[in-house]
């Protein structure tokens, strides 16, 4: 016996609009995929002609969605199951339901999937001819051979499709899931069901500092798992984004100089390219005839992205035909105490080699401050309690607060900006009561998998002259305070090494997502971690689990499974070459050392020369002056290159 239509007894159920089914998989097709509207309050049962069937029910609601085009012959059909575990459904063959049996009945046959439990589910169904594919399904359903236009309900709430129906399908009022209170240490966020989508692609990112970009040269850049080349045009003064490589042979722009004539020339065969990516001269063509046309040709062009400056950082939109968007959209802003001149800021950059996702979970986690970055930015002895509550969230990210002093409120706009501000109440022997702000701003940019570049923006309206600024009276300069914010990054260095190599591990023993299993192979019993949950929460719900990646991403091992600790804290590589402040002063550090050892040579050398035995002992007290601040450059120099961390000699 097939299947060949369905009866939903529906209490209270809203009227809906008639919904023609599409033409698609001539044979199979799910109840669901002709309703629009939204079902509430329910218990499910299935009656066919014979057997006794059991019933069971949850504690849902049941929204049907529009159909999504996959192809021409394809079409996907979804359908979300709040709070539900997987159920069951008949065979074709005995018309019985039987418990934690997975069948779905199609035209004539029964398809065998997966099921899987979640605290919010999805069961998706792909239909392409006569196939049915379905993955992570919470319930799962009969299928009929055809399924015509749906009518509006009857005012006694059944709904009847084709010719009465031999299967009926009932919904009332259930009880509480099994298992759901296991999970409700985990926030929620605003589930897919509530038509919230969110595309990586459809957001501006900060690719750089702009006091940190060289402009006489250009600058390569990876996002998303895409090499781009960053340069900025004389002629203009815009800063321009291109893929990284030239359309004649694929060779990198970015090994490539700005020619005289302000066009990024490739260094492999000198073609050259304006800012919109219009070729501009081939040197090896004729100059007449069809090889002087070819400058012309659009496949001469290279490909140039969206861009634009907000508030002293380079933004990037990562699709070359999203124009219109870019134009359409807002880059994220700094708070306004940025442009205050009551508080002093600072940044800084550094490329690091561990995941987006793992980066995102440690700015996400402000308890670990205390002890990852004691005698730093934390004292292990002020470790307490956070008691975290979120406020609202959704597909573009969450935000939460704590009620205590210091209050702490963090937000995160997705896809990859965490805003942190503490507000510390103090009382202060001659100023009296104040109220001390502090901002820390970091944008987490995915650049390729397993790399992860990091822009934080800080911001504070007291002891503003032990940072660097503008006024005549901060005299403490930028690479002085990178060297403090480059101790935090190491801090967290080998820690998130170490966790990262676990996760990826957990995952392929598992073969499943590491947001998925989250709670399983963690233990976050405190509110402290409120935040890192509500982050894996909303990169399951809504990321894709991961960042939309450009290509194929490498199958090798990813560089945390494989550096070393001093690769992996290598600070020249990762900061110092990509921040003007600190190149600089390595550079200059490295020629003081140079000019004081020769200091050190010349005033041992003549030391014996002069006949007054005190002149002699004034060269040579100069000479070892010399040889010690020479010494003391080259110990200094190592703030730029590699420190060692060691969290147990930090007492």
């Amino acid at each position: 016996m097939r299947a060949r239509a369905h009866l939903f007894s529906v209490p209270a159920f809203p009227p809906f609009p008639a919904v023609t089914q599409p033409h698609c998989a001539p044979r199979v097709y799910t109840a669901q995929c002709a309703l629009s509207g939204r079902i509430s309050s329910s218990s499910l049962a299935f009656t066919p002609q014979r057997g006794r069937i059991p019933e069971f029910s949850w504690s849902a609601h049941l929204f049907f969605f529009r159909q999504k085009q996959v192809s021409p012959r394809c079409r996907a059909r979804t359908l979300f199951l709040p709070s539900l575990e997987a159920l069951c459904t008949a065979s074709n063959s005995n018309h019985r339901l039987r418990p934690r049996t997975k069948h779905i009945i199609g035209a004539g046959r029964a398809a065998k999937i997966s099921s899987a439990k979640a605290k919010t589910s999805a069961l998706h169904f792909d239909t392409c001819g006569d196939k049915m594919r379905a993955t992570t399904p919470a319930l799962l359903l009969l299928v009929a051979p055809r399924l015509p236009s749906l009518a509006a309900p009857a005012a006694g709430g059944r709904v009847y499709v084709g010719r009465r129906p031999r299967i009926r399908l009932r919904v009332a009022a259930p009880t509480s899931v099994p298992g759901e209170a296991a999970e409700q240490a985990e926030p929620s966020t605003s589930a897919p069901e509530s038509g919230e989508k969110f595309s990586w692609r459809d957001h501006w990112y900060p690719v750089s500092l702009v006091e940190d970009l060289d402009p006489s040269r250009p600058t390569p850049f990876q996002l998303l798992n895409r090499d781009l080349v960053i340069w900025k045009e004389p002629k203009s003064g815009e800063w321009v984004a291109l893929d990284d490589r030239c359309p004649h042979r694929l060779a990198p722009l970015s090994e490539g100089r700005i020619d005289e004539t302000g066009c990024l020339q490739c260094s492999y065969h000198g073609w050259s390219f304006d800012g919109s990516g219009a070729c501009t001269r081939i040197p090896q063509a004729m100059p007449e005839g069809l090889e002087a046309r070819g400058v012309r040709s659009p496949k001469a062009c290279a490909i140039k992205f969206p861009t634009l400056v907000s508030q002293g950082l380079l933004f990037v939109w990562p699709d070359e035909n999203g124009w219109e968007k870019a134009t359409a959209t807002k880059p994220p802003m700094l708070p306004k105490e940025f442009d205050d001149p009551a508080f002093s800021t600072v940044t800084i950059q550094r490329d690091l080699f561990y995941g987006y996702d793992t980066l995102m979970e440690n700015v996400s986690d402000p308890s670990h401050i205390e002890f990852a970055h004691h005698k730093v930015t934390g004292r292990r002895d002020r470790a307490r309690p956070l008691t975290f509550k979120m406020e609202s969230s959704g597909a573009w990210g969450y935000s939460g607060a704590n009620s205590g002093n210091p209050r702490i409120t963090a937000t995160f706009e997705a896809p990859c900006y965490a805003l942190n501000k503490i507000e510390i109440d103090t009382k202060l022997p001659i100023f009296g009561d104040q109220k001390w702000v502090i901002w820390i701003c970091s944008f987490n940019i995915p650049m390729a998998p397993g790399k992860t570049r990091s822009i934080v923006c800080s911001a504070r309206n007291f002891f503003q002259f032990t940072m660097p600024g503008k006024a005549w009276w901060q005299l403490v300069p930028r690479w002085y305070e990178h060297w403090t914010s480059n101790l935090v990054y190491d801090g967290d260095m080998i820690v998130l090494q170490g966790q990262e190599k676990i996760f990826l591990a957990a995952t392929k023993e598992s073969s499943t997502d590491v947001n998925q299993q989250y709670t399983k192979i963690t233990f976050t019993p405190t509110q402290a971690d409120r935040f890192v949950l509500a982050f894996r929460a909303w990169l399951r719900k809504f990321g894709n689990s991961q960042p939309e990646w450009f290509g194929n991403p490498s199958q090798e091992a990813l560089p945390s499974t494989v550096f070393s600790k001093r690769e992996m804290l290598d600070r020249y590589e990762q900061h110092t070459l990509k921040c003007s402040s600190c190149k600089g002063a390595y550079h200059a550090f490295q020629t003081l050392q140079k000019v004081f050892m020769g200091a050190t040579v010349v005033g041992s050398a003549t030391a014996g020369i002069p006949a007054d035995v005190q002149l002699r002992l004034l060269i040579g007290a100069a000479a070892l002056i010399s040889a010690a601040v020479a010494y003391a450059f080259h110990e200094l120099q190592k703030n730029f290159v590699f420190v060692d961390y060691v969290h147990a000699d930090i007492d």
